[in-house]
């Protein structure tokens, strides 16, 4: 029972933490004159995949490997299979341009990558994390020159210029409520997965992938209900690629990050190159770049058949 309190209560630190770093680090990029484009693409995406990346770091060190590659592959599945479709479940939303032409093909460049690191040898190496860190270094210097409108539209919408003391103090709280809410979300884990008799694999895939990924799922319900501009498919596909060439990149720099459970390579890969793939056919079919209700049940069966699966 603790181990819940444990997790829950790890949970509520990493997404108050999370917001507290947001807040504290867009005012000061604006207190540092850095164009807003720049705060858009480098500072929010850092900030709102903190949870993800403390957790995983911390998994890794602590000899959690199996923690630390499920929470994010989990993550993943979980941006596109319970985010984007509980999104699109509660309004219809409409695509833009640059998800195939940007977005989606490097989320599935990513992806490939990743696998083909870990596949056959089952281990991250630190070189393999530098070679995914360059990359997400080129894509964000591309999205810079070539693709300013679609990052404009990811900008938060209240940087009001907050004081200098409450910005230091948002950012000190917010580093604190992340390192204590990963210590005891990976304690409670930890315990959960001895206690169920089941793999860290399976409760990183589950429990703290779900849990990483709630500060995405509120934000997108929080635009759907107050009728703003929703949280778009171009968000949920960056955090992806974040995820995957940040998270884990700078994760095995600091500690290469080996395989233990082999049913991350023979299951979870899979599904998770699967729903990233099967975006591509729902955005374009039945009406051209849309996503409505029937795409929100299709990618939401996927995901319950995923968990239920992994579990069983």
């Amino acid at each position: 029972m603790l181990d819940v309190v444990f997790i829950i209560v790890g949970l509520a630190l990493l997404i108050l933490g999370g917001n507290w770093l947001l807040k504290s680090a867009v005012a000061l990029s604006l207190r540092l004159n850095i164009p807003k484009i720049v705060i858009g693409m480098t500072v929010v995406s850092f900030a709102t995949s903190a949870p993800e990346l403390i957790v995983s770091v911390k998994a890794a060190l602590d000899g959690l490997p199996d923690l630390a590659l499920g929470n994010v592959v989990g993550s993943n599945i979980a941006n596109l299979g319970l985010v984007l479709a509980v999104t699109v479940l509660l309004g219809s939303i409409n695509v833009r341009k640059s998800f195939y032409t940007t977005d989606w093909p490097v989320m599935m460049a990513a992806s490939l990558l990743f696998m083909g690191f870990i596949y056959f040898d089952g281990v991250l190496t630190r070189y393999e994390g530098i070679i995914m860190v360059v990359m997400l270094f080129l894509f964000l210097v591309y999205l810079l020159r070539f693709q300013k409108q679609a990052v404009e539209d990811e900008l938060p919408e209240d940087d009001v210029l907050l004081p200098l003391y409450r910005t230091v103090l948002f950012l000190g709280l917010g580093g604190t409520a992340l390192w204590g809410g990963s210590e005891l979300l990976i304690e409670g884990a930890k315990n959960l997965a001895a206690s169920l008799g089941v793999s860290d694999r399976v409760i990183g895939i589950t429990v703290v992938s779900v849990g990483t990924s709630i500060p995405e799922l509120a934000a997108s319900i929080i635009a759907i209900l107050k009728k703003e501009k929703a949280i778009s498919v171009g968000n949920l596909i960056g955090s992806n690629i974040f995820n995957l060439l940040a998270v884990l990149g700078i994760t095995s720099i600091i500690t290469p990050i080996s395989v233990v459970d082999p049913g991350l390579l023979t299951n979870d890969i899979w599904w998770m190159l699967g729903i990233s793939f099967l975006i591509l056919p729902l955005v374009f079919i039945p009406k051209g770049l849309r996503l409505g209700w029937r795409d929100g049940l299709i990618l939401l069966t996927c995901y319950i058949t995923f968990v239920y699966l992994t579990v069983t």
